[in-house]
Order: C-alpha cells, then sequence, then structure tokens
C-alpha cells in the first residue's frame, strides 16, 4: 500500500501556511504534517518530521529560504520545492544549484492571497518531487563563476555548427554545469531551451553568463548565430533559427501557441536547427518531465547531426532524456559531468554531409 505524501509547509506568512495546507489536504495522497514560519524553524522539522516534500518560501526572516536549504540538504536532505516571488529569480536559481527539485511562482508576489490559482502546477510539483531519489538532486555547493578572463568576441562571419540544448524540471543546475564546463574555444554557437515562467529566463541567461566562459544572452529576434555565443530562449517565446540572405543563421522568436502546453518548445527550435544545419547540428536533451526535445532529436539524428542526453542516474527527472533514448534518437548516453566534453567531441568531428 503506497503511503500518503507527507508534507511540510515553510512561509513566514500565517494566512499562505494556511491557505497552502487546506489547499494540500483536499488533495488525495498528500498529507501536512507540519508547518514552519522561519527559515530556522524549517531546519528543525526537516530533522523531526523527515518529510517526504518541503514547501520554501524564498523570502523569510532569521533565515532567508536558500540559506535554510543549504543547511537542510547537509543535515536532512530533503526534496524541497521553492515558492519563489518574481523579484526573486536569481535567489531561486541559486537555489536549485544548492539542491532544489523545483520552484513555483506565487500568482501575486511574496505575499499571494489567489495562490489556490497554482494549486495544480504546485500539486504536480509535489507528487513529481515525492518520486525522485535525493541522491539524484545536484549538489549543495552552486557552480563556481567562470574565471575573469577576456570573453570570446564573436566572430562577424556566421556559426558553423550548432548545439541546440533542451531542460525542464533539474534543468537550471544541469544547464550550468554543462555550459560551465564548455571551453572558451567552442568552434559552435549553442541554443538552451530551459522550461520557466515568464520573468525567468532573462535572469537565467545573466546567472548563465556569469557561469561560463562563453558569451551567454537573452535571445532576441534577429540576432544573428556566432561562434562561442549561447543564446537563451525567453520564456514565453519559442525561438527558432533560420538562414537569411547575406546574414547566415539568425533567431527567431513567435508567439505561436504552445506546443503540448509549452512555449518555448525544445522540439520546435530543434527542428529549425535541424533543418538549418543538418549534419552541422547537435542536440543535446537534459534532465525534465515529459518528452519535449524527442521528436527533434529525431530530426536532428536523421538529418545527419548528433544527439547526446543526459543518463538516469544523474537527472532529477529521466523523462524528456528518455522519451528521446526510447524513440533511437540519442547516439550517447552520458552522466551529467560528462555532456560537455560529449558535446565537445561532437562540433569538433568531421561533418558528414547528407543530402
Amino acid at each position: 500500500m503506497q503511503h500518503n505524501i507527507r508534507v511540510l509547509v515553510v512561509d513566514d506568512s500565517a494566512l499562505m501556511r494556511t491557505l497552502i495546507s487546506e489547499m494540500l489536504a483536499r488533495e488525495p495522497g498528500i498529507e501536512v504534517v507540519g508547518t514552519a514560519k522561519t527559515g530556522l524553524e524549517a531546519i528543525s522539522a526537516a530533522g523531526k518530521l523527515a518529510p517526504d516534500v518541503m514547501t520554501l518560501d524564498v523570502e523569510m526572516p532569521e533565515l532567508g529560504g536558500v540559506e535554510a536549504l543549504r543547511h537542510i540538504m547537509r543535515k536532512s536532505p530533503t526534496k524541497v520545492i521553492m515558492l519563489s516571488g518574481v523579484n526573486s529569480a536569481d535567489v531561486t536559481y541559486d537555489a536549485l544549484s544548492r539542491g532544489a527539485v523545483d520552484f513555483i511562482v506565487k500568482p501575486s508576489g511574496t505575499f499571494s492571497p489567489d495562490i489556490a490559482s497554482i494549486s495544480k502546477d504546485l500539486v504536480s510539483k509535489i507528487r513529481m518531487a515525492a518520486a525522485v531519489k535525493v541522491e539524484q538532486l545536484p549538489t549543495s555547493e552552486p557552480a563556481k563563476e567562470a574565471p575573469r578572463f577576456p570573453r570570446r568576441v564573436a566572430h562577424e562571419e556566421p556559426s558553423s555548427k550548432l548545439v541546440a540544448i533542451a531542460a525542464s524540471t533539474g534543468g537550471p543546475a544541469a544547464v550550468e554545469r554543462v555550459l560551465a564546463d564548455l571551453p572558451l574555444d567552442l568552434p559552435a554557437a549553442c541554443v538552451v531551451v530551459q522550461h520557466l515562467p515568464v520573468g525567468f529566463s532573462e535572469s537565467f541567461a545573466r546567472r548563465l553568463n556569469r557561469l561560463s566562459a562563453l558569451d551567454v544572452r537573452h535571445a532576441e529576434a534577429g540576432d544573428r548565430v556566432q561562434a562561442g555565443v549561447v543564446y537563451v530562449a525567453p520564456a514565453g517565446k519559442h525561438m527558432t533559427v533560420a538562414d537569411r540572405p547575406t546574414m547566415g543563421p539568425v533567431i527567431r522568436l513567435d508567439t505561436e501557441p504552445p506546443v503540448f502546453g509549452l512555449r518555448p518548445a525544445a522540439d520546435r527550435t530543434m527542428k529549425s536547427v535541424a533543418e538549418t544545419f543538418r549534419s552541422r547540428a547537435v542536440g543535446v536533451v537534459l534532465t525534465g518531465m515529459g518528452s519535449d526535445g524527442a521528436l527533434g532529436m529525431i530530426q536532428i539524428k536523421g538529418n545527419g547531426g548528433f544527439t547526446i542526453a543526459q543518463d538516469k542516474e544523474t537527472s532529477v527527472v529521466y523523462g524528456m532524456p528518455r522519451a528521446a533514448a526510447e524513440r533511437g534518437a540519442v547516439d550517447r548516453v552520458v552522466p551529467l559531468n560528462k555532456v560537455a566534453n560529449e558535446i565537445r567531441t561532437a562540433v569538433e568531428r568531421e561533418v558528414r554531409v547528407v543530402d
């Protein structure tokens, strides 16, 4: 018999604690085993109650959510969903790099009496988090910033090769690791599709730029695709690449309908990469729920490109990589710490032209 998912709710607002607890208590298979109003109380409760999942507010008195998380992951490793206000995106990414499973944005900022509007999303993330093994979570030590050497200056000529990276749940920390491991002289451009709420992708791009030796940018329509540059898809917009006469490959953004509920969708990005770069394309699928990227990887591989997927053991959620692998769309399955090396090998390999 499967036991209930035991949840600890942590928020400095008494109203938020009550609303979240009541919302979760109505869900079958979920049991609220306790609440806490400060980071210090959260650390204590995590040890005493040993919850399956914790919802942890980012901004709290005495000890903030991220600092509390650091102690929790060291003393009583727990699967944590961060609850964040839109203005705390940078802090949220720090939490994800320290071991949080996922995050969810409060609908009206830090104090959200309309929290019930995100009930479905929160419950879904809690159920997903409960199935994750704690040892699959990223290290509690965040990635180090790249050394302060001059960044590579993008060449005027367009990049001849393009790496398309897709990720979802657990992805921010995974993408950080991959980009931090890629060398300054990578002979390719990269595009990144990470499923994020609107308002979080620009901050994500800034963070990646601090951690990577490459030039990481929040993609804009019309950007020329240049080697040594990483383009992060804006949340709420599909990102594709296309050839333009005299300019070469450029970034396109649109607000066409979501694909299977996702915008940006990695499948759309990867299909355009496959069509534009053909055998000079590399597809990469990292940790994430669902199957986004699988169809795009099929097309990249079918056009002579090379495809890489993160393995089950290091994925927070082995959904997207599994979907691609089960469809026969993956050339190499490797642990997260070897993805960057596989990318470098792939972009330096002899190109096989496929008509």
